[in-house]
């Protein structure tokens, strides 16, 4: 943040014991930090605020805090707000709360008082029931300062567990977060980063070459591409601090300001809700992949769809929609990465977002194509069974209303974890396409009838012979139907309409759990 110049007479006595040379470079650096920082293709703490809230709203608490600390230099250097800059606006008119940390100022450093000043918007976000925004530039702790600085990341951290489930919290890095800083984006529901210019990380560069001897780039350890493709730390990549603030307007559009409140609806015009188009979307041959989002796209309303986690575990997709107006949350199997199965990854990412809408009263929508699980040492080494265990327990718990659509196959396990009647759906229903069993048709064929193919003059037609039986037999949806698993077999094209009047059926739903402390997620 830009120093401000001090006229209030009792501040003017606090500068009194530092020198003319210390407090012109207090009150006349600014400008020049400020170049510096535009320099880097980054905005300042208030120009992000500026972009952020609605012009004229941003009402600034804490301005005039400073720093206690007098070891190491410190009682030479007093900056107004001491790098952080908190306070409450409004984003389309409905009230959220902000921090913005000043990479300007002791390079964003955490000091007590910075801690406190984070701390006291935080409680105040919970008190009054709206979101917290925290938009992250800082170096870390600051050193000269001690087990204070750290003591102030741990009360950050605590207020962040306590918010958790009762307002959303949004993170947004804007340049370094390095060391125990990260904790605190992590606990939050949901991470931005910007491109080049932002870092996560617990250790960096030096340190890693130190240990392990590898050699590594900031961006290459912690930069935004890695953190939304390979770790999945970060939900949104962003080009630049522009885009970054506008994705965080976007995705608080679908969100409630508290848990106790439902989603803004969207005025909506009823009019003719068939889409012929989805009729041709599954392609005829089984093992041909086509695009979920086409499916999405064809069933929300028109551009609604906000997409999470787009480029992290490609083969789920996730994300926010409309129908008819009302808020949804959509997890869809992607039949053009990995065939749509289900590994580590996704299922992580799957659960995660699941827990977000249950949390947050926002309805579910499941789009089901799913062959199974992936195997593989890799993925049973590294516990597939815990993790897919994550996005089960995830459904199983969630009480919003909760529609699955199958689009075509539910194998296995799989079929149960994604939103089967058995574990809780609301509404079940399936395409003429869908392909409900334990397995797929050859498969099953070959341990079925492996005494029949083995002994017959033909072995290969005898088990296309079997083969069929077991499609005609179970790679339909009516088997499923006939004992309620599936509501209803519909035509792809009334997919929208019969949503519509799904959700507005199970607006009222009222479902609890058992008394509980809080459950065991299989972590």
């Amino acid at each position: 943040m830009a120093e401000q110049k001090i006229s209030d007479p009792i501040l003017d006595q606090k500068f009194k014991e530092l020198d003319r040379k210390n407090q012109e470079a207090l009150l006349g650096g600014g400008e020049k930090r400020i170049e510096q920082q535009h320099a880097k293709g980054k905005l300042t703490a208030r120009e992000r605020i500026h972009l952020l809230l609605d012009e004229g709203s941003f009402e600034e608490l804490g301005k005039f805090v400073m720093h206690r600390s007098k070891d190491f230099g410190l009682d030479k250097e007093y900056y107004l707000g001491d790098g952080v800059i908190t306070g409450y606006g409004t984003i389309n008119g409905r009230l959220v709360y902000v921090f913005s940390q000043d990479f300007t100022v002791f390079g964003g450093s955490l000091s007590e008082t910075h801690a406190e000043k984070i701390v006291k918007i935080m409680d105040l976000a919970m008190k009054n029931g709206a979101p917290i925004i925290g938009l992250n530039d800082s170096g870390g702790a600051r050193i000269q300062e001690g087990v204070v600085s750290l003591g102030g990341y741990a009360d950050i951290f605590y207020r962040n567990t306590l918010a958790s489930g009762v307002i959303p919290q949004l993170s947004a890095i804007m340049g370094p977060c390095a060391g125990g800083a990260v904790y605190s984006p992590a606990i939050t529901d949901f991470i931005f980063m910007v491109e080049n210019t932002s870092f996560m990380f617990v250790t960096g560069p030096n340190v890693v070459k130190t240990v392990t001897h590898e050699n590594v780039t900031a961006e290459e350890l912690g930069g935004a591409s890695t953190h939304s493709t390979k770790s999945g730390v970060t939900h949104f990549a962003c080009a630049n601090e522009a885009e970054c603030i506008s994705y965080i307007k976007t995705i608080l559009g679908y969100m409630p300001q508290n848990c106790e409140e439902e989603a803004p609806r969207m005025p909506y015009t009823f009019g003719n809700e068939k889409r012929p188009a989805l009729n041709a979307i599954v392609p005829a041959n089984p093992n041909q992949p086509y695009d979920m989002r086409e499916v999405i796209n064809g069933v929300v309303d028109d551009g609604s769809f906000f997409e999470v986690h787009k480029n992290f575990a490609e083969n789920i997709v996730v994300g926010f929609a409309r129908i008819a107006g009302r808020s949804i949350g959509i997890v869809g199997n992607q039949p053009a990465s990995l065939a749509g199965v289900l590994d580590i990854h996704s299922s992580i990412k799957g659960a995660r977002f699941v827990r977000f809408c249950d949390c947050f009263n926002i309805p579910l929508l499941v789009f089901e194509d799913v062959p199974g699980f992936l195997p593989g040492t890799d993925q049973e080494w590294n516990a597939i069974i815990t993790n897919g265990a994550k996005l089960l327990y995830a459904f199983s718990e969630a009480t919003v209303p909760r529609v699955t659509v199958i689009t075509r196959k539910a194998y296995g396990g799989a079929y149960d974890v994604m939103n089967s009647k058995h574990i809780g759906a609301d509404l079940n229903y399936a395409w003429p396409t869908a392909e409900i069993a334990v397995m797929g048709a050859k498969g099953a064929a070959e341990i079925i009838f492996k005494k029949e193919i083995s002994e017959a003059a033909d072995p290969a037609g005898k088990l296309n012979e079997k083969v069929d039986e077991y499609t005609r037999k179970f790679a339909n949806p009516y088997r499923a139907a006939h004992r309620g698993y599936i509501d209803e077999v519909i035509y792809p094209e009334q997919t929208r309409e019969k949503l519509i009047r799904a959700f507005d059926m199970l607006q009222n739903k009222a479902a609890k759990l058992p008394k509980k402390k809080h459950g065991n997620i299989p972590l």
